[in-house]
């Protein structure tokens, strides 16, 4: 498939560069995947549209404040975003500077302390700090907002920019699993008071999920590798409710990369089994899904591998028109946008005939 049949027009002022007033304010367009027909509602309808027997999965990683603002012992200015901590004291970072420094070069940063610059790993750079750097990054780093923002963070965005349920022990994103913005902890009570159940991945999201498709045969493109983790309980509790026939809904695309890893990794017999470590998998249409039956997601960006892989899971046809009626109906798209809840197509073409019917709830 060619880049390009992920295309979209998207007006500026559809980016939502604020959240709704209220977590679960936003809008919610569902889209079936079978037949592609629509329905236009509120996020709060998701509560009817979870039954007893379903499983969330959601991605319980938390955004460090990971940009920072330094110098050169030179005076001159340099940004940095850290991408990947790897030791108490060291990270791999994406350095914005005049000049690139060198191995051995010292970078100056808030509160006095000096980080040395040990090494590349491609583009990224080794940093090492003098001190515990996720402690040092919550005084002095600042959270790193999407670059389509096109603003500055503010004090809002340092709650709003995180799910309720992110785990303080699993800080380590430099972007947010967004579809889980959407969900507060009264609607999480109520959902599990009706029999939804729920359980946790960790996919610590990188700066890569913001790289650009740039080849025009999708297949060529190169995909960023991150960190995750399917505990023992999730890949259990996934089990069971495939066992009695509920359903696994993913929340965000971080827990279906998540899943669908630790299913390629799964034992002889099992759909799943926990897995941790490395993945760099590439979704799109083709794709056979191993584990997921409904998608929470949000609106993605043109082009991207995020459009490719809700393509491949409710149909490229069906997704693209709705993608377009979005646009027509002046629906708020990417982090803090609206949202989309998306039953799985019933086999992987890659382009399946028909754009779907619409209807308002």
């Amino acid at each position: 498939m060619n880049r390009r049949d992920f295309h979209f027009d998207l007006p500026d002022e559809l980016i939502a560069r604020y959240p709704a007033a209220e977590r679960t304010g936003a809008r919610l367009l569902q889209v079936d995947g079978t037949s592609g027909e629509r329905v236009h509602g509120r996020f709060a309808d998701i509560e009817a549209l979870l039954q007893p027997g379903d499983l969330l999965v959601m991605n319980d990683t938390r955004v460090i404040p990971a940009r920072l603002f330094g110098r050169k012992p030179s005076g001159g200015r340099v940004e940095l975003l850290v991408e990947r901590i790897t030791g108490e004291c060291e990270a791999l970072c994406h350095l914005r500077a005049s000049k690139s420094p060198q191995a051995g070069a010292e970078l100056l940063f808030p509160g006095g302390v000096t980080a040395v610059m040990t090494g590349r790993v491609d583009d990224l750079f080794c940093l090492r700090f003098p001190l515990p750097l996720l402690d040092y990054l919550q005084r002095h780093g600042e959270i790193p907002l999407p670059p389509y923002f096109q603003r500055a963070p503010e004090a809002s965005d340092r709650e709003r920019y995180q799910t309720v349920y992110a785990d303080p022990a699993k800080a380590a994103s430099v972007a947010a699993p967004t579809a889980g913005l959407h969900f507060d902890e009264a609607l999480l009570a109520r959902l599990a008071a009706k029999g939804v159940g729920r359980a946790f991945v960790t996919l610590h999201v990188g700066a890569g999920t913001f790289r650009p498709v740039r080849t025009d045969d999708i297949r060529a493109h190169r995909m960023h590798s991150e960190w995750l983790t399917v505990p023992d309980a999730t890949a259990e509790a996934v089990r069971a409710t495939r066992a009695r026939g509920g359903r696994v809904v993913a929340v965000g695309t971080t827990s279906v990369r998540s899943l669908e890893t630790a299913a390629g990794h799964a034992a002889p017999g099992e759909c799943i089994s926990a897995f941790a470590g490395e993945t760099d998998i590439f979704i799109y249409p083709g794709y056979r899904w191993r584990v997921v039956d409904a998608l929470v997601t949000n609106f993605h960006l043109p082009e991207s591998t995020l459009l490719m892989l809700v393509s491949a899971f409710a149909g490229h046809a069906h997704i693209m028109a709705a993608y377009r009626e979005a646009v027509a109906m002046q629906y708020r798209f990417f982090s803090y946008g609206d949202a989309m809840f998306l039953s799985r197509a019933p086999h992987p073409d890659p382009l399946p005939a028909g754009e779907g019917v619409s209807r308002a709830p």
